[in-house]
């Protein structure tokens, strides 16, 4: 059982402040799991625990009762109807028989007006108090935003591995048919294996943006317009599946840049398969190449409705997302990373007539 004077907020105190507090301090005997006070009763004053222990709760807005805290002896409670004389935000239950001292609030404030050191000693008291509160806060915050990035992650990989997926099913079907001669199979075989691949790399680029530094750059001189030509046969039957048209407005450069096909190959597949969500069940999705002396450009251009003006500025960041139950912008995100770390440059806009337009640039090879 603890002492009033062996408070450690009133540690130092000089006797004639102690022995005014004494004074018009009550002893309160609680019985376990009694009310000291509910949420939203007048702050009546401090209590300090001599023996037992207290649980601090708060109700939720599904009516749930959550602790915030346990008092014990030497510790205190109800300090904030010591400052601000409102009422009170949380409830206070004895969790074991506990006796408890009460002071006051309009006896405290009298001596308060006297004594320096008690009101130094409060605050500070007080200061400590609100500093772990609000460690503990921001740790909880910390808590529940890594949860909800979790589930992020989940929806977008579900969403990211759904078209692969379905590719993969499609192919196995058209190989298993009775009719399906050893073209259709090899074809079938070809397409699952890429896809597999596809899944992959995705994959591995989901583990390069958890990781807080970049991989090292690994880029090879290869043709663009190979390149492009057979990204743009793996998807035109992926695409058509939703009755979109993919079509190329020219023929892309046959020039020779440093590429790392696989992980460009997860840009087009990324931007294509964002305009095809927004585009529904039927659109166009038009691939448009330009070069001048430095740059090799490529737009990914589509009819639908256009970039929403309130998420422009942040189309490129981790989890910008708008009006869509799936996805997360996290694609996006890795697709900037992907350009980027081929030394270009990536952009969105609306076209004037409607319609949103990707744009990305790759530099060219320096003699």
């Amino acid at each position: 059982m603890v002492a009033l004077p062996s408070f450690k907020v009133f540690q130092g105190l000089p006797p004639k402040d102690l022995e005014s507090l004494e004074s018009i301090t009550q002893t309160r005997n609680f019985q376990p799991m009694e009310t000291i006070f509910q949420a939203g009763d007048q702050g009546d004053g401090l209590y300090l625990v001599s023996c037992g222990l207290v649980e601090i709760s708060v109700r939720l807005k599904d009516n749930e009762q959550r602790a915030l805290s346990q008092i014990g002896p030497g510790d205190f409670f109800g300090e904030m109807a010591v400052i601000d004389n409102g009422p009170r935000s949380a409830a206070a239950i004895s969790k074991e028989a506990s006796t408890v001292f009460f002071i006051p609030r309009e006896g405290l404030d009298e001596i308060l007006k006297v004594s320096a050191p008690l009101a130094t000693g409060l605050m500070r008291e007080f200061s400590i108090r609100m500093r772990d509160f609000n460690r503990s806060f921001i740790q909880e915050v910390l808590q529940a935003e890594r949860l909800t990035m979790v589930g992020k992650f989940a929806r977008t990989i579900v969403h990211d591995f759904k078209n692969p997926l379905n590719v993969i099913g499609i192919a196995s079907d058209l190989a298993a048919m009775d009719g399906a001669n050893i073209d259709a199979r090899r074809l079938a075989r070809d397409r699952i294996h890429k896809q597999v691949d596809r899944l992959t790399n995705m994959i591995n680029e989901l583990l390069e943006f958890t990781r807080t530094t970049h991989t090292e750059r690994v880029l090879h001189s290869a043709n663009y317009a190979d390149f492009v030509e057979s990204v743009f046969q793996d998807m035109k039957p992926e695409v058509e599946i939703k009755s979109i048209e993919l079509k190329m407005s020219c023929p892309p450069p046959s020039l020779n840049l440093l590429l790392d096909p696989k992980r460009l190959t997860h840009v087009f597949f990324n931007l294509i398969h964002n305009a095809t969500d927004e585009l529904g069940s039927e659109g166009v999705i038009q691939l448009n190449f330009k070069q001048d002396d430095h740059w090799i450009y490529t737009e990914v251009e589509d009819n639908g409705p256009g970039i929403p003006e309130e998420i422009a500025s942040t189309l490129f960041e981790a989890f910008a997302t708008h009006g869509k139950s799936k996805g997360t912008g996290l694609g996006l995100s890795i697709c900037r990373r992907i350009i980027e770390d081929h030394d270009g440059r990536i952009e969105a806009f609306n076209r004037p007539g409607g319609g949103a337009v990707f744009q990305f640039k790759l530099p060219k090879i320096r003699e």
